[in-house]
């Protein structure tokens, strides 16, 4: 029976993927739903086919998960981007890209076996009860949190609730070595998409937007609203590892930097209808510098961005060329709780280019092309970026710019060596961060003496700290010229240091002090300078 049952499935799989296929061609999504939605012999064929199997097939089946993989089979004929959301995944994406959650505010760790509390967000539920970096979490609502592995999403389901609702933690302070009986109350709590913001220099700020959420453009607004206040008459805006997110949120955003009536971008459907986005009155930050920072990670929204301002001249993109993802998506629901993202049209930057990467040859060749990046060298050299006179495109001040497949910047920074990117992706991996909550662990008030000011001015990573990291590293089998990379190293051990006992824009300005791309907008930005006071002079003359 198991032999026959092996050969069943595969030919049920097939024909119901052959049937989906068929149907999902006839689809129109400019029809109403009521008709979208409307029952046809195509669509009872396939409902038929599932309730035999429910009904009449010789074993039982998860029929739920022969509609999930015929679903991802579908989208897999069509576009890399087209994707299938599962009912188990559809809350957390909904959630991160809402932009909050409802739940008690809190980061942590699996230490040993026991939750152990990282940082409370700032005026978040915990931190209004009282709850402090490094306690242990041992019981919610009368479930037993420690002595076991728990996975995290079981952690998560725990703690989250209703907004408004409470829960009743013990919790163990081992600062006092005392257990506290505290209740919080549920709240919305935020998922950051500005990772920081601070100032780069006496007058230019710098922000740092992780995705296109809901609530992108408000903390950005916010964050340069703060800036302002502090001097900033320029701005770095770094999109970098940036894989987008809403294409609304990215049009209000390129607002920001653009005159009125300036074109963002237009978008075209399949069957050939044109809509254009355009720039308002609303920009706080036209006719100011800006420098928009990418790389090879940096995809759809954080390109549409990047290409509206080269586009329009306005502003310098600095980096490496930017993923190539072009495509429109919109996101269904499937009735089930599970939903699908499917791509309904293409963007082109305000001077027509299309950079969406070529996907015809299937998924598995568009991601090995984009890793061909890496071994024709154009990561560290943009004379091995390989571009199309086809697809040359010209600016209104006269620049020339190329479509089909990413934003290529104005200013080339090369990636940097192995080892360079073997510290960031330790760093990446929580690395880093796991070592230092450690360091922390042993003696939480060994810092309390330094203020925010006198940590990042005077505090120093000295070599015995350096030596226990690299033990720590290399208990984890890692291999790398820690000696070699020593100041990196430091300066990752300081800035997750800050992160853990201020605050996540202290850690980015440690980390910003030796970043390439941000060394390479400082001399861009002294050389327009240099050019300035030499006009001037010259005009005086």
């Amino acid at each position: 029976m198991k032999k026959k049952y092996q050969y069943i499935v595969p030919t049920l799989l097939a024909f119901v993927l052959a049937v989906g296929i068929f149907i999902g061609g006839k689809l129109h999504f400019d029809d109403s739903p009521e008709k979208l939605f409307s029952t046809n012999s195509k669509k009872d064929k396939l409902n038929r086919l599932i309730d035999y199997i429910d009904y009449e097939y010789v074993d039982d089946i998860d029929t739920d998960s022969i509609v999930d993989v015929t679903v991802n089979n579908i989208l897999g004929k069509l576009d890399p981007h087209s994707v299938y959301i599962p009912r188990s995944e559809m809350e957390e994406v909904s959630e991160n890209m809402k932009g909050d959650f409802v739940g008690i505010g809190i980061s942590f760790y699996m230490y040993r076996d026991t939750i152990t509390v990282i940082r409370t967000i700032k005026n978040g539920p915990s931190h209004k009860s009282g709850i402090k970096a490094g306690d242990r979490i041992l019981i919610a609502d009368k479930d037993t949190l420690f002595g076991r592995r728990i996975a995290n999403n079981e952690i998560v389901s725990t703690l989250k609730g209703k907004i408004g609702t409470k829960v009743d933690l013990k919790v163990f302070r081992k600062s006092d070595n005392r257990t506290l009986d505290v209740t919080v109350t549920r709240d919305r709590v935020p998922i950051r998409s500005v990772d920081s913001y601070y100032m780069l220099t006496s007058d230019m700020g710098y922000i740092k937007i992780n995705r296109f959420a809901e609530s992108t453009f408000g903390e950005f607004k916010d964050a340069l609203r703060k800036l302002k206040l502090r001097g900033a008459e320029k701005l770095v805006l770094d999109l970098r590892d940036n894989p987008g997110g809403y294409l609304g949120i990215a049009e209000k955003l390129a607002d920001e930097f653009l005159e009125d009536d300036k074109l963002i971008l237009f978008t075209k459907n399949k069957k050939g209808r044109v809509k254009k986005a355009f720039a308002t009155k609303k920009g706080d930050f036209e006719d100011k510098p800006v420098y928009v920072l990418i790389n090879e990670r940096s995809a759809s929204a954080s390109e549409i961005i990047a290409g509206a301002l080269q586009d329009n001249d306005i502003g310098t993109i600095v980096g490496r060329r930017s993923f190539g993802k072009g495509l429109v998506q919109r996101e269904m629901d499937l009735g089930d709780g599970s939903a699908v993202r499917l791509t309904v049209s293409r963007y082109y930057t305000p001077t027509g280019r299309s950079i969406q990467r070529s996907y015809k040859k299937g998924h598995r060749d568009y991601y090995q092309t984009f890793m061909e990046r890496y071994r024709n060298g154009e990561m560290v050299s943009v004379d091995s970026i390989k571009v199309a006179d086809s697809l040359k495109f010209v600016t209104p001040g006269g620049k020339i710019v190329y479509g089909g497949g990413g934003i290529i910047p104005d200013v080339f920074v090369p990636i940097g060596t192995n080892e360079e990117e073997a510290v960031e992706s330790m760093d990446g991996a929580e690395f880093f961060s796991r070592f230092v909550f450690e360091h922390l662990e042993q003696d939480r008030t060994r810092y309390s003496y330094l203020s925010k000011n006198e940590f990042l001015d005077d505090f120093r990573v000295d070599d015995i700290l350096f030596d226990e990291f690299i033990q720590f590293v290399l208990n984890r089998k890692i291999s790398l010229d820690f000696y070699e990379q020593e100041d990196k190293i430091k300066d990752f051990l300081k800035a997750n240091i800050a992160e853990q006992l201020f605050s996540p824009n202290l850690s980015a300005q440690i980390k910003g002090e030796h970043d390439a791309m941000l060394d390479k907008v400082k001399e861009l930005d002294q050389d327009i300078f240099n050019q300035a006071e030499v006009g001037a002079i010259k005009l005086k003359d």
